[in-house]
C-alpha cells in the first residue's frame, strides 16, 4: 500500500492539494488562490476553467514539496464549496457561464416566484432546507433563464451541471473523453433537489424549478471508487475514492463520527455541524437539514447545520475594502489594543443573513457608533460578529436536539486567532477546542478517500488520530456575556429589510 492520501480541496477562495500520511498528519501544501468576480453587488463568480487550471497546478506543487509521485499516493479525495454552481457544455467541456457562487444574491426573484405556492419552506420537509440564494437550484435556473440558448441546450440534453467537486472530478476522469459525472449525498443534499429519505433526484421538485433531470450528476456515497485520474495527470490512474462538501468534510475531519457530536469551522464563512446520526432532525429553529455522511453502501448519516454567510470574509474585507490591516492575521494584533469593543457591534449581512433568520433582505450595518470608536473597536467588533453568530446558531442546535453542547471542536482558518477563540469561549459559556491538525476539511476528503480503498481501516483508527492541541474556557461573567448577546441582537434588527424592488 503506498503511503500517503492527497485531498484536493476546491474552496472558496483558493483550490488546494494536501497530502496527508497514515497519521494524518499533512506532509505537503500546494495552494492558489482564484479570482473573485464580482459584477455588480450581491453578484458573485468564479471562473471554472480557472479553477481547473490551479487543481492541476496545485497538485504538482505539493507532490513536489513531498518529493512524491503517483505511485506514493493510494487515493485521492474531493472537498468542495458546496452550492457554487457550474454548468457546462457536454460535448466542448466549456463552461457556459461563470460558476455562481455561494455567496450570490442574485437569484432573490427566483426564490419569491417559487415561494408564492407554499412559501420559502415550501420544500422543506422533503429536502430540509428553505427557498434561498444560497442553495444550487435557483441558480441554476437563473443560469437557464439568462445565458442565450442554455434552456434550449439542456431540454436537448446538451448540458451537464456541478457543484465543484463534480467539475473537478469529471474533468480529473477524463472531461469529454470519459470523465465521470458524478456527486456525493452531501453536495447533492444542497441543490434543493436531493430527497433526505430517498437518497435521490425529486422529479416533482425539479418539475417545479423546470430543471431537466439529464443536466445532473449521479449521486454516490461519500466514500467509494468513482473512477481514476486520467492519463495527463500527474495522479494518473490513482483512484478517486472520497467526495464530502466542505463543512461535511471538516466535521469527518473531527473525528465527530457519533450522534450528539459537533464542530464548528471558521472560514470564508462559519458552518456549525451538529451530527443527528442515522435521524433526520427537522430543525424549528432556522437550522438546515443535512447529509454529515455515507460510507459506501453503509447507512446515510445526517445534520443539522447552522449557516453563517460572512465571518472570514469579513476580515478579508477589513484588510481589501477599507485597508485597515495590511493581512488577515494583523486584525488580532489590531484587535488586541483595546478592551472591549466600544460599543460597536457590526453585523456583517453581504449577502443577507443565513441561520437562524435566512433574511436575505438584510444587508450589512456597523451601529453603536461614537466618537469613541476607532479602528480597532471595530477590528475587535468583527471579531465579535463571528463569535455572536455562532453562539445563535448554537442556541438553535440546543433548542432542536434537547441536548446542550458541552464543549464545542472548532476548525479552519480563523482558529489560529488565539483573540477570536476567547471571544468566542466568553460567548459560549464552553470549552472551544482546537485540534493538532487544523486542516480538517482536507483531512475529512482523505479520510473518506483512504476508508474507501483500505489506507485506513475502520473509523476508530481516525479516532485515534484526532488530538487536542489547545482549548478556551470562558474568562468573563456569564452576565457580561448575556449583555454583549443582548446588544447583539438589537444590532442585528438594524439590518433587517433593506432590500427593496429597486435595492440590490
Amino acid at each position: 500500500m503506498p503511503d500517503y492520501v492527497v485531498a484536493l480541496d476546491q474552496g472558496t477562495t483558493s483550490s488546494r492539494a494536501i497530502v496527508f500520511d497514515h497519521a494524518g498528519r499533512i506532509v505537503s501544501v500546494g495552494q492558489k488562490e482564484h479570482e473573485q468576480i464580482l459584477p455588480r453587488a450581491g453578484w458573485v463568480e468564479h471562473d471554472p476553467l480557472e479553477i481547473w487550471r490551479n487543481v492541476q497546478e496545485v497538485i504538482g506543487i505539493a507532490l513536489s514539496k513531498a518529493d512524491i509521485t503517483r505511485h506514493d499516493v493510494a487515493a485521492i479525495g474531493i472537498t468542495n464549496q458546496r452550492e457554487t454552481t457550474v454548468v457546462w457544455d457536454r460535448a466542448t467541456g466549456l463552461p457556459v457561464y461563470n460558476a455562481i457562487v455561494w455567496q450570490d444574491t442574485r437569484t432573490q426573484s427566483i426564490v419569491e416566484r417559487l415561494a408564492k405556492d407554499g412559501g420559502t419552506d415550501r420544500f422543506k420537509d422533503a429536502v430540509g432546507l428553505p427557498l434561498s440564494t444560497y442553495f444550487a437550484g435557483t441558480k441554476i435556473v437563473w443560469i437557464l433563464e439568462n445565458v442565450d440558448g442554455a434552456r434550449e441546450k439542456a431540454e436537448r440534453g446538451e448540458l451537464m451541471f456541478g457543484t465543484t467537486d463534480t467539475w473537478v472530478l469529471w474533468n480529473l476522469t477524463g472531461g469529454t473523453d470519459g470523465g465521470v459525472h458524478a456527486t456525493d449525498v452531501t453536495n447533492a443534499s444542497r441543490t434543493m433537489f436531493m430527497g433526505l429519505e430517498s437518497l435521490a433526484w425529486d422529479d416533482n421538485i425539479l418539475a417545479a424549478f423546470g430543471v431537466p433531470r439529464s443536466m445532473l450528476p449521479d449521486i454516490r456515497s461519500s466514500s467509494e471508487v468513482y473512477g481514476k485520474a486520467e492519463s495527463s495527470s500527474l495522479l494518473r490512474e490513482v483512484p478517486i475514492a472520497g467526495i464530502l462538501g466542505d463543512q461535511q468534510a471538516a466535521t469527518f475531519g473531527q473525528a465527530a463520527f457519533d450522534k450528539g457530536e459537533a464542530k464548528n469551522t471558521y472560514g470564508t464563512g462559519n458552518f456549525l455541524l451538529f451530527n443527528t446520526g442515522e435521524d433526520i432532525v427537522r430543525s424549528k429553529n432556522g437550522l438546515l437539514t443535512t447529509l454529515g455522511f455515507k460510507l459506501g453502501d453503509g447507512p446515510a448519516h445526517y445534520a443539522l447545520e447552522g449557516s453563517i454567510a460572512v465571518t472570514g470574509s469579513l476580515i478579508q474585507w477589513l484588510r481589501d475594502n477599507l485597508g485597515i490591516i495590511s493581512s488577515a492575521p494583523a486584525v488580532e494584533k489590531l484587535a488586541r489594543q483595546v478592551d472591549d469593543n466600544g460599543g460597536a457591534y457590526f453585523v456583517p449581512a453581504f449577502s443577507g443573513l443565513f441561520a437562524p433568520y435566512w433574511r436575505s433582505d438584510a444587508r450589512g450595518a456597523l451601529v453603536g457608533l461614537t466618537r469613541f470608536v476607532n479602528k480597532s473597536h471595530i477590528a475587535r467588533a468583527a471579531l465579535e460578529a463571528t463569535a455572536f453568530q455562532t453562539r445563535e446558531v448554537l442556541d438553535a442546535v440546543n433548542a432542536d436536539s434537547g441536548v446542550p453542547l458541552a464543549e464545542l471542536k472548532v476548525d479552519g482558518g480563523m482558529v489560529a486567532n488565539d483573540l477570536l477563540m476567547q471571544i468566542q469561549a466568553d460567548i459560549l459559556g464552553v470549552p472551544v477546542i482546537r485540534p493538532v491538525v487544523a486542516e480538517t476539511t482536507a483531512l475529512g476528503a482523505a479520510y473518506a478517500a483512504g476508508l474507501a480503498v483500505g489506507f485506513w481501516a475502520d473509523l476508530d483508527e481516525l479516532r485515534a488520530n484526532w488530538q487536542e492541541d489547545r482549548r478556551w474556557e470562558r474568562a468573563i461573567a456569564p452576565a457580561e456575556a448575556e449583555r454583549q448577546i443582548r446588544n447583539w441582537k438589537k444590532a442585528v434588527t438594524k439590518t433587517f429589510d433593506w432590500v427593496d424592488d429597486d435595492v440590490v
